[in-house]
């Protein structure tokens, strides 16, 4: 770690990880409660489980963002960050913002947490991963706006890379995007087309910068590959991700009431979607091929492959199987949706975070090239674990999607099974999906356990190429 004021990140990824435990943990409760229906009712009902569920997703990526940039910025700038002050007070406050919103669902039903956050004076709450109180989305765009401050002159202080202008522009798309979750119209059409520009905007679109800007920095330190190689990469990545990003958001559009155009639009771009994904495996497996040196950090540079692979299959091979128009006629809302969401935050974001956790916090730990091999195989097994399990978890809700298709969307209106019908049908791929689930918990107990396991790894072997190569 070459600046003190690097360390304000740990904080934000040890937050990240509890909210990260915290949200499967609620995963496993959704997952019961589909085949036992009264499971923790009424004290947890599926609706309050399902939003815990999401919105801990939503959070701790958030932290885990905040605390990549953090980290990384600073390196990149050469420079110590702006305010190491700013981001310690912005860490209390989004956490207890977060917490308190939390406990505000667990524990306060829906409709007076509404009233007693004075929802009626900007009504923003109600809907589907947008459920926090005003206050809370107001606490947010607030945290951001500080955040991005405190890193632009971070950045404008220092060295000008690649890297951190892709990061940062990421950022700044995550911020003047989640403003329309303040949008709420009447028009149930124009809701839901509006909507959109948040949740998938973000997860397609501004949030793959990041995802690659993160990706690319790690890279440059666990394989000494010059700069400028992986610079040009990002750049070719960041490019299709927008072209195909922006415009493919066409695909929600689909049959919600905008003009019929966006069945060619969402269907064109969509397909192309899977590209930079794919793009991200070639590069990323490339550049280890490439390498200069052997990292003795060799959990991160597992990680690292595998967000790329998982990225790929979940955002891209998934994303495909139900993007085109006419597929997606059958398929939306069902089953296979939530095969795709499941895979892809996983894949994308979920391994993003933990790849630059687990290069990150061993250095500020005091460990500078990883820690011991024990750890290490510790927690790549949680890798392991983690990963196969959401494969399965992918599998299961497929074939579930696909079965609920058969029963209740080809078949004509007269025929077709009843939506709790065709629940009992699938029954069983949800209990095969918890059984799945429990045994992603059991990954990241392992996970967890493998930073409680002390010594650290020798220094870095060069294997070819200049010994001064960039790190």
């Amino acid at each position: 770690m070459k600046y003190e004021s690097q360390r304000v990140a740990m904080p934000y990824f040890i937050f990240a990880l509890v909210l990260f435990a915290g949200q499967i943990l609620f995963g496993l409760i959704l997952g019961l409660q589909y085949v036992v229906g009264d499971f923790l009712f009424p004290e947890i009902p599926f609706n309050v489980a399902r939003m815990v569920h999401t919105n801990l997703l939503i959070v701790w990526l958030l932290f885990g963002f905040m605390g990549a940039t953090y980290y990384m910025v600073p390196e990149e700038a050469q420079t110590e960050l702006h305010s190491p002050l700013l981001a310690w007070i912005l860490f209390w406050v989004f956490a207890a913002a977060g917490t308190l919103t939390i406990l505000g669902y667990l524990f306060v039903d829906y409709a007076t947490l509404a009233d007693v956050t004075l929802n009626k004076l900007l009504p923003t709450m109600g809907r589907e991963f947008l459920e926090q109180p005003t206050i809370t989305k107001i606490g947010i765009a607030v945290v951001v706006v500080a955040f991005l401050y405190n890193i632009a002159m971070t950045a404008l202080k220092g060295r000008k890379t690649v890297v951190n202008i892709v990061l940062i522009t990421g950022l700044v798309g995550l911020a003047v995007l989640w403003l329309f979750s303040f949008y709420n119209p009447s028009n149930l059409t124009t809701d839901k087309y509006f909507w959109w520009f948040v949740v998938h905007l973000w997860v397609e679109g501004v949030w793959e910068l990041i995802m690659g800007a993160i990706l690319a920095y790690v890279l440059i330190k666990l394989t000494g590959v010059d700069r400028e190689v992986i610079e040009k990469w990002l750049y070719l990545i960041i490019a299709m991700a927008l072209i195909s990003g922006i415009i493919g958001t066409g695909h929600h559009f689909f049959y919600i009431g905008p003009p019929e155009y966006w069945l060619w639009l969402g269907s064109v771009f969509s397909a192309i979607e899977p590209l930079p994904f794919f793009m991200m495996v070639v590069f990323a497996f490339n550049m280890i091929n490439r390498r200069r040196r052997n990292h003795p950090n060799k959990a991160a540079t597992l990680w690292a492959m595998g967000t790329t692979v998982m990225a790929f299959l979940g955002a891209g091979v998934w994303g495909f199987l139900h993007t085109l128009a006419p597929v997606n006629y059958y398929t939306h809302g069902s089953q296979i949706t939530a095969a795709h969401g499941h895979m892809a935050f996983y894949g994308a974001y979920v391994m993003i975070v933990l790849t630059i956790i687990s290069y990150a916090v061993p250095i500020m730990r005091g460990r500078p090239y990883g820690n011991s091999n024990t750890a290490q195989i510790v927690e790549m097994w949680g890798f392991w674990l983690m990963t196969i399990s959401m494969v399965f978890i992918t599998l299961f809700l497929t074939g579930a999607g696909v079965l609920q298709v058969w029963l209740q969307r080809i078949p004509e209106s007269g025929s077709a099974m009843s939506f709790m019908a065709g629940q009992d049908q699938i029954a069983i791929f949800y209990w095969m999906r918890l059984v799945a689930g429990c045994f992603f918990m059991a990954g990241l107990v392992v996970y967890f356990g493998s930073f409680f396991i002390k010594g650290q790894a020798g220094p870095a072997e060069e294997v070819r190429g200049p010994a001064n190569a960039e790190s």
